[in-house]
C-alpha cells in the first residue's frame, strides 16, 4: 500500500465531520507544498504497541538529538485526535516561534513549542493556517 493510500484509508476512518475537515486540511497543504513528500506514522512503536495518535506528515527534514543520533522525519504533521486535530511543525529552534508568529491570529487554538490544536476548522483563521503551511514547508 502507498503512503498515499494509508492516509486516505486513515482520512476515511474517522467520523464523518472529521473525515471533511482532514479532507480539508490535507488538500490546502498539497495545494500550498504539492511536491511534499507524504509520510504515515500509524502510532505504533516498533513493537506494535499504540504511542500515539496516527500522523500525517509532508515535508522531510533531519531530525537531531542530544545523544548526536539523528532521522528523518516530517516537517509538518497532522492528526485528528478525541478534541480535534493536531498540527505539528517539527524542527524548530525557537519554541516560541509558533505562538509568537501565529497565536494572536490564528483564531481559537492552543498553540505550543511545535504543536497547534483545535477542535474544528471553523474555529482557526485558514488564511492564517496557510501561512503558517507555506512557513512550515517553504
Amino acid at each position: 500500500m502507498t503512503v498515499r493510500e494509508q492516509i486516505d484509508r486513515y482520512i476515511e476512518a474517522q467520523p464523518p465531520a472529521k473525515r471533511a475537515e482532514l479532507r480539508d486540511l490535507d488538500q490546502r497543504i498539497l495545494t500550498i507544498a504539492p511536491a511534499a513528500q507524504l509520510w504515515f506514522l500509524d502510532g505504533r512503536d516498533e513493537t506494535g504497541k499504540v504511542v500515539t495518535n496516527p500522523n500525517i506528515g509532508y515535508g522531510a527534514e533531519t531530525l537531531s538529538y542530544a545523544d548526536g543520533g539523528s532521522r528523518p522525519f516530517y516537517k509538518l504533521g497532522l492528526s485528528a485526535n478525541t478534541a480535534g486535530l493536531s498540527v505539528y511543525v517539527m524542527g524548530l529552534k525557537d519554541k516560541t516561534y509558533l505562538s509568537q508568529t501565529y497565536g494572536a491570529r490564528l483564531g481559537k487554538a492552543k498553540v505550543t513549542g511545535y504543536c497547534i490544536k483545535f477542535r474544528s476548522v471553523k474555529d482557526v483563521d485558514l488564511a492564517v493556517f496557510e501561512e503558517l503551511v507555506a512557513d512550515a514547508l517553504g
